[in-house]
């Protein structure tokens, strides 16, 4: 059975996060990371909490079973948010709490002249295919068109952003490695 101490360590690195870094976050010594790692002691609640949130976990996951983690969303399971920032459309979240993993899905509505909002460079790695409609991938002052049937694949190294130059609704799903959405 694996000790406290070694989740934390194992999510840790998961996230890519020195005990420094999660120090940091957790406004704790990285002396005291490194005990609780090697489980030479043991923090409150409060302080396990802490470094949980900061390593996109929380006490129910953190301490369910390993076998019992769940892997097929439903209906029930999906976030949707309406009309962001004026994107005439949605972004539906497909899988909760996305953010803790490697990469994130989204489906993505939007309406004639509707876009997604402009993101920033960042490392990683975007991808995804247009289940409907037509879209634009603007990245920096690249455009590249892609209709149904047609997936996408680009490194986020200049602005970028999906349009709906069309005259009829789009959808697409659309993955980010890192999360960023």
């Amino acid at each position: 059975m694996e000790l406290i101490g070694e989740r934390i360590k194992r999510l840790r690195l998961q996230r890519g996060l020195t005990q420094e870094e999660l120090a940091d976050r957790c406004e704790l010594s990285k002396g005291f990371i490194s005990l609780v790692e090697r489980d030479l002691t043991s923090p409150s609640i409060a302080t396990l909490e802490d470094m949980l949130v900061a390593l996109g976990s929380d006490l129910g996951r953190f301490f369910a079973r390993s076998g019992s983690e769940k892997i097929v969303f439903g209906e029930e399971d999906i976030s949707v948010k309406q009309d962001e920032d004026g994107i005439r459309g949605s972004i539906s979240w497909l899988v909760p709490d996305a953010q803790k993993n490697e990469m994130e899905p989204i489906l993505v509505e939007l309406g004639p002249g509707g876009a997604t909002q402009l993101q920033d460079p960042h490392e990683g790695e975007e991808v995804g295919y247009v289940l409907g409609g037509q879209v634009v991938i603007e990245l920096g002052e690249r455009r590249e068109k892609a209709k149904k049937g047609e997936s996408f694949c680009f490194k986020p190294n200049a602005p970028h952003r999906i349009v709906n130059n069309g005259k009829s609704a789009s959808r697409f799903i659309w993955v980010s490695t890192p999360p960023t959405f």
